[in-house]
């Protein structure tokens, strides 16, 4: 296993959408999830997409672990906090309910940078495991946010062009004021 490299904001495969990996099942394809696991884990990451880790392919791993102590978090946000490790390749997204939730993101490929980002709040994902099995699975609060960002990756999207209001585009560091403020 390796740590990879990741990208940042401002490099070209962040912008380009992914390719479909035609067999989940494919050894290098297991080997790129293991790595992309050790990566995620090493940088203290919710989730990592593969275009991240400079390769153009259709794969996602996200976790949502209930004890997450991120500053940004909504009470809600924290009691939908809950999926596991999760690797899916080939996914897609149903929006479930047309109501949007507003939360903070951070991104891997966006370093010290938060962003307030409105989201569909419950939404349906499907895609494969590394087995070649079937996935699907309902999700809310940051699960729900948390699968969209990744998502977003594979289709050359960074969350700052989710964002609608560019003044809530704050360093990492200010987080506590501005949610201080929010009080």
């Amino acid at each position: 296993m390796a740590i990879l490299k990741i990208a940042r904001m401002g490099h070209p495969v962040l912008r380009t959408k992914a390719e479909p990996i035609p067999d989940p099942t494919a050894p290098e394809i297991a080997a790129l999830a293991r790595d992309m696991i050790e990566t995620m884990i090493d940088a203290d990451g919710a989730g990592l997409a593969a275009p991240q880790v400079h390769v153009p392919l259709r794969i996602v791993i996200f976790q949502a672990p209930a004890t997450r102590s991120d500053p940004g978090l909504t009470d809600e946000e924290r009691f939908e906090a809950s999926a596991p490790l999760t690797v899916l390749v080939n996914p897609h997204i149903e929006v479930l309910e047309p109501a949007h939730e507003g939360g903070w993101e951070g991104c891997l490929s966006v370093p010290g940078l938060r962003g307030y980002v409105e989201r569909p709040a419950h939404i349906r994902y499907s895609g494969y495991t590394l087995e070649g099995v079937r996935l699907e699975r309902t999700a809310r609060g940051f699960h729900a946010r948390v699968v969209q960002h990744e998502c977003d990756h594979l289709e050359g999207i960074l969350y700052p062009q989710r964002m609608q209001d560019l003044s809530k585009l704050i360093f990492t560091s200010e987080v506590k004021h501005w949610l201080e403020g929010e009080r």
